[in-house]
């Protein structure tokens, strides 16, 4: 276009009266010209204003196209160039490689033949060349590179003489073999321990990019890949690879190209690149070293050595495909600035112009740069928006209307490229209220003319539109439901139910709404009446005047004004979804956005909701699903969040048509390939997640389940990062409230561990988590017991498949970060699972998961679990290191044991704590959860004593358990725990060494110590309760005891407390029986392995509980009240003296073993003192049982005193002490002379009092009549 000398101010001149005689005289003014004569004025400016803007739409586009194709044209000419050397010079090189390199070849082939190989190599060379594809094939046929990809592979990247261009134009083909060599291409880097800067400068050095975006796509996804699989620990995910690889090309670009005036800053660059790990921003630190290190050491492809450096950067992006990519992640911010106005070039201009404005009338300036259009669209666009406005609103004159339109159609045009967004919005919406759409009675020809050039617009401008997209789609939507109405079809309302008797109601009322354009009785449809009335443009509702009346002349009307829409057919509107395919990247995002917003507007209209837009979604979704990862990212992102809010709809027909429409949208999907690493199917499926979590409908949960397992059982095999979504959709159905729902999700459940379990770990092992997870959800199933009791049996399954090596996984799964941290809360020193050790990464979820299920509530559940669990650990226990092996029982098995005893260490079993503050006991341990301790307990022993080497360091937190339940004042689990710690040390034996039996002993002298505070406690209650209100003194008592007196006078409230006292004591007293029981059962068994020292620790157990037991059968008054409260409720007495006796009778025969069993250890311990002190002490007590008690004056003369009548209590005593005393008896007689000797002056005089005490029984006498005669007898003797 050449420019006249003339100024802004000319053109505003001129558009001003153009557009002057276009509106015609002011009124109230008088003219000479006929009404004729004034039309043809009015039309021709029209025509002129029409002109102008045409004219400057023309030049933009001219220019544009120019520039574009001129510097495009560089590159083919390199690449020409390129050939053309490489047929010259570098094909022998290349050949002559080859050669070397087939030492058979050059070995047994004649020089002809070699000189044959080389001619027809070089001319697959050439081939390849100019068509690779064909190239490659007829290499292969002669035989010259081999036939698998691999191989291919290798002959393009070692191959020189290829043309890097061709090379990479082959690489991203989408066909299946060399999409094949493209993997195999990209898997023979080794990208382990290199920078990811470093990485990709290494990875393009051998070709260059092609052209074309989806084949860089496919490039770049490869390459993220690979890059990830070699450096596991780089990345979150593959995708963040992805986007970082093309936001170092676009960098490269900026940085390195000279006509980029505006260079990005190291600030930008961070910026632009956040969020992009996952959510989350890579380190600062990071992007600042990868920018410095593009920006001073550019990325040279091989190619661009000799691409000139004059390139536009706009036109260089197209030539890699990157055009429009630098917004899809945030990238320089475009909008008006590439058109924006130069100053300082229009200021040269027009010095120009004014410096040579004197010398010639016909002298033209040639202007090349499109910016300098944009002041003149600025003065003259509101001008022309006024008078094309004005005439189509006024004149229905049929040229005038087509040229105002035509005028609009090339003003939104010019506007839209240059980036005028208020102008272009300003002309749009003009055009979309003279449709008239929204009122339709009143609808003209030049109405349906202004529709068919918004189609227009949106077919040919749609990449510039950006938010005037919602006014063109609105359009659509309104004239949709027009057409509808002029069908006769029933409104899509008529779907939208709310409860059934309205369903029927609304479907005998809307099958059979007639064609309005055969029948006149649309005075019955209240959808046109509706559409009648009419409304205001920007109102989302037609018809909102809902008041207005409504003649018949306005229906005849209305009718014939649809006759009018069929001049539009549904082929022109559905061609502008059809053409989003054609949209740029950032345009197909805003359309996608837009049409989303006019979608929710149509769903939530009050009077007439639709899904005319929700339908189209769905096929735009279609139409563009194969578009670069980078942009369907950004339009999922937009799809995502509009089928959730639609999803959640309250309304149930829209909520399951968009769920159903999601499936669908989903299937399409599973059928393209994603490689490991890579997380967009989990984020594609995430919607599913979401309404499946929070739609309070029955019917959609049960669909999503229903859509989900359709799309896995039909893609298993495509299904990569998806089995998150998949497992998380089951886990929340697992939990739901209705049975169907969780017996369907299960069916899939168990089909796809059946049959389909490689594929769960195939891209990543945290899928497994997810699996695991799942199945466990299952096992709290309310509604079927077998549900649970069969996830539990999966649960095993999967771990067979585990230690039988059944599963497929990359090194990321492996070595990356995917372990589970778990640690006991109770370890300070903390040792969690780690990556570092066996298998974590699988079984950790598994067997904490099984661990934590044996809590359940359910008697069946815990107890299938807990056998799961210790079988798997038994069976599949040898595949574990020793670390491992450490952290299960950490983590997994010792928490089995502290949640069943409740709150408090790991060695105590909290059940029922009688609390001073209350006044009634807790409830005791259940008999059922009893029975499943003890088969833990015995699951313990067999496992330990299984893989004793690897977890020996784990005997004092074993120990710690058995012993807990030892200490239980439960009898049931004291028994297990005895019986369980019996057996360990029976199977272990001679294993352990002196340090673990004493950690053995030790363990349990703190079981005996444990419970002692707590039932003085206890004991100390009864101080409190008085048992009864006679005066008789504590002696009169047991005088009396033949006639235990009743009092039933006791409060409620002291019987209980002193109930639960005499349960605790009775406990209390069998605990303690059983510790002796177990210690003394385990020196039988293995003394000759005990040590002194561990010896000694027994020693002072013994000592420990009989004191104790002497102690608290010295507490007369507290028996006199325990027998009082046993004879009020009718039960035995608590066992006090048989504790007595028996501690006693245990602790000396203890003794008595080690005199008998190791004389030196006895003779080395000083054991005989001990001894002697314990008979004494066991004489001493039954004298005072028998009433006996010796009286002295200070002269040593006896005093006589009344000797009492036994009761029948103290005559029971008294028998039950007998057999101990006879037993202190013989193991005295039984020292050795001298022992015997020394010990004698000791006892004698209780053996006298034995001797004087008329109670004493026969057995004692004559025990003691024997001592006398073989033992102090030759003492006296030898005196």
């Amino acid at each position: 276009m050449w420019m006249h000398q003339i100024f802004l101010k000319d053109i505003c001149r001129t558009v001003n009266g153009l557009v002057k005689t276009a509106l015609g005289p002011p009124l109230g003014s008088t003219t000479t010209l006929t009404p004729a004569q004034d039309m043809a004025f009015r039309v021709e400016s029209i025509k002129c204003l029409t002109g102008i803007i045409k004219s400057m739409g023309a030049w933009m586009d001219q220019q544009l196209r120019d520039t574009d194709l001129s510097l495009l044209k560089s590159p083919e000419s390199d690449a020409s160039t390129e050939n053309h050397s490489m047929l010259n010079g570098e094909e022998g090189a290349a050949v002559d490689c080859e050669l070397e390199t087939s030492s058979e070849l050059s070995e047994a082939a004649s020089l002809e033949q070699r000189r044959a190989f080389k001619i027809e190599f070089q001319k697959g060379i050439s081939l390849f060349n100019r068509k690779p594809s064909k190239g490659i094939e007829f290499l292969m046929r002669a035989k010259m590179i081999g036939g698998s990809p691999e191989e291919v592979a290798s002959f393009l990247k070692n191959t020189t003489g290829l043309n890097e261009t061709m090379i990479g134009d082959y690489l991203g083909e989408r066909e299946e073999f060399p999409l094949k060599v493209m993997h195999a291409y990209v898997d023979s880097f080794n990208f382990e321990g290199k920078d990811f800067g470093e990485a990709i400068r290494f990875f393009l050095r051998g070709f260059r990019l092609p052209g074309e975006a989806q084949k860089i796509d496919r490039i770049m996804e490869k390459f993220a890949e690979r890059y990830c699989k070699c450096n596991p620990n780089s990345f979150t995910s593959a995708d963040t690879a992805y986007v970082l690889a093309y936001s170092v090309i676009m960098l490269n670009t900026d940085a390195h190209n000279s006509m980029v005036k505006d260079k990005m800053l190291k600030t930008d660059f961070i910026r632009n690149n956040r969020g992009i790990d996952d959510g989350k921003d890579l380190p600062e630190e990071y992007l600042g070293a990868l920018y410095d290190q593009i920006v001073k050491n550019e990325i040279k492809m091989s190619a661009d050595c000799s691409a000139p450096q004059n390139k536009q950067a706009n036109s260089f992006n197209k030539l890699l495909g990157l055009d429009g990519l630098f917004n899809l992640i945030n990238w320089k911010q475009t909008e008006e600035k590439p058109l924006s106005a130069n100053g300082a070039l229009i200021k040269h201009i027009q010095e120009q112009i004014k410096a040579k404005s004197g010398k010639s009338e016909s002298v033209y300036y040639v202007v090349t740069d499109t910016a300098i259009l944009r002041f003149m669209v600025e003065v003259c666009w509101a001008p022309m928006f006024a008078a094309f406005s004005v005439t189509l609103d006024q004149s229905d004159d049929k040229t005038a209307t087509f040229q105002s339109l035509q005028g609009f159609r090339h003003a939104v045009h010019v506007t839209a490229v240059m980036g005028m967004q208020t102008q272009r919005d300003a002309f749009v919406t003009s055009m979309a209220k003279f449709t008239f759409l929204h009122c339709a009675a009143d609808m003209k020809q030049k109405n349906v003319d202004a529709m068919k050039a918004i189609i227009s617009i949106a077919i040919e401008d749609g990449n510039y539109l950006q938010e005037a997209w919602e006014h063109i789609l609105t359009c659509l939507s309104r004239f949709e439901q027009l057409h509808l109405l002029g069908e006769g079809a029933p409104p899509d309302a008529s779907f939208f139910v709310v409860s059934l008797s309205e369903t029927e109601e609304k479907t005998h009322k809307s099958s059979g709404f007639p064609s309005l354009k055969k029948k006149g009785n649309a005075l019955q449809n209240p959808a046109v009446m509706a559409v009648v009335r009419g409304g205001s443009y920007d109102s989302t509702t037609l018809g909102i005047k809902a008041s207005a009346l409504v003649t018949p002349d306005q229906i005849n009307q209305f009718i014939s004004n649809l006759n009018l829409l069929d001049q539009i057919g549904n082929f022109e509107l559905n061609h502008i979804f059809a053409h989003s395919q054609r949209l740029n990247s950032e345009a197909i995002v805003t359309f996608v956005k837009t049409l989303c917003k006019v979608s929710m507007a149509e769903l939530q209209s009050p009077t007439d909701p639709r899904v005319f837009s929700l339908t189209k979604i769905v096929e735009i979704a279609h139409y563009n699903m194969n578009r670069i990862r980078l942009v369907w990212s950004r339009i999922w992102s937009v799809l995502s969040d509009f089928f959730v809010a639609v999803g959640l709809s309250e309304n149930l027909s829209v909520a399951i048509f968009v769920m159903d429409s999601l499936r669908q949208l989903a299937m399409k999907f599973l059928e393209r390939e994603e490689l490991a690493n890579y997380n967009f199917q989990n984020e594609f499926l995430r919607p599913f997640v979401i309404v499946m979590q929070k739609s309070n409908s029955a019917e959609i949960r049960e669909l999503i389940v229903r859509c989900v397992t359709q799309m896995v059982l039909s893609r298993v095999s495509n299904v990569k990062s998806g089995w998150k979504i998949v497992f998380t959709v089951f886990t929340t159905a697992a939990a739901d409230e209705r049975k169907n729902i969780v017996l369907l999700a299960f069916e899939t459940m168990e089909k796809i561990v059946r049959e389909y379990f490689p594929y769960i770990t195939e891209t990543e092992t945290t899928t497994f988590t997810y699996c695991v997870k799942c199945l466990i959800t299952f096992t709290n199933s309310r509604f079927n017991s077998d549900v649970s009791l069969n996830a539990i049996a999966f649960l095993r399954f999967c771990a067979v498949k585990l230690a039988d090596g059944g599963l497929i996984c990359y090194d990321k799964s492996e070595e990356g970060d995917s372990s589970i941290p778990i640690v006991d809360e109770d370890d300070s020193s903390g040792h969690p699972f780690t990556d570092e050790d066996d298998h974590v990464s699988f079984w950790v979820p598994l067997l904490t998961g099984l661990s934590k299920l044996t809590s359940d509530p359910r008697q069946t559940i815990r107890r299938s679990a807990l056998e799961v669990l210790f079988n798997i650990l038994k069976d599949h226990g040898h595949t574990f290191s020793q670390p491992f092996w450490l952290g299960v029982f950490r983590s997994v098995i010792l928490p089995i044991f502290s949640n069943s005893k409740g709150k408090g260490e790991t060695n105590n079993i909290h059940d029922g704590r009688f609390s001073s503050d209350s006044k009634s006991p807790q409830p005791v341990e259940s008999p059922s959860n009893s029975e499943i301790l003890t088969e833990a307990a015995q699951y313990l022993v067999d496992l330990f004593v299984s893989f004793f080497d690897s977890v020996r360091s784990q005997l004092p937190s074993v120990v710690s358990v058995l012993t807990g339940f030892i200490s239980s004042p439960v009898q049931s689990p004291a028994s297990t725990g005895v019986a369980a710690l019996q057996r360990l040390a029976g199977d272990l034996g001679d294993r352990l060494s002196d340090e673990e039996w004493g950690e053995i002993f030790m363990r349990l002298k703190e079981a005996a110590a444990y419970t002692l505070p707590e039932i003085l406690r206890v004991l100390k209650t009864m101080d409190d309760i008085e048992v009864s209100d006679d005066s008789q003194t504590h002696t009169d008592m047991e005088l009396f005891s033949d006639h235990e007196i009743i009092n039933d006078d006791l409060e409620d409230d002291s019987l209980q407390i002193a109930s639960y006292v005499l349960s605790r004591v009775k406990g209390h007293i069998a605990v303690q029986l059983l510790i002796i029981q177990v210690i003394t059962e385990l020196y039988k068994a293995h003394h000759q392995l005990l040590a002194a020292a561990n010896i000694t620790v027994l020693l002072e157990i013994f000592s420990s509980v009989t004191s104790h037991a002497h102690k608290l059968n010295s507490e007369t008054i507290l028996q006199v009240k325990l027998r009082k409260v046993c004879s009020i409720l009718e039960i035995s007495d608590p066992p006090i003296v048989h504790f007595e006796n028996e501690s006693y009778q245990s602790y000396l025969n203890f003794l008595h073993s080690i005199l008998t069993d190791n004389p030196s250890l006895y003779e080395r311990m000083n054991i005989e003192p001990q001894l002697v002190a314990v008979c004494e002490e066991i004489l001493q007590k039954y004298l005072n049982c028998s009433g006996c008690q010796s009286k002295q004056t200070p002269g040593n003369q006896p005093v006589p005193c009344w000797r009492l009548p036994l009761g029948s209590a103290k005559k029971e005593e008294l028998a039950a002490r007998t057999p101990l005393t006879v037993l202190a008896l013989q193991v005295l007689s039984g020292l050795e002379r001298d022992s015997f000797r020394r010990c004698v002056t000791h006892f004698f005089p209780l053996l006298v009092d034995l001797v004087q005490s008329e109670h004493s029984s026969g057995e004692v006498l004559h025990v003691l009549s024997h001592m006398f005669q073989s033992c102090i007898g030759p003492i006296i003797m030898g005196l």
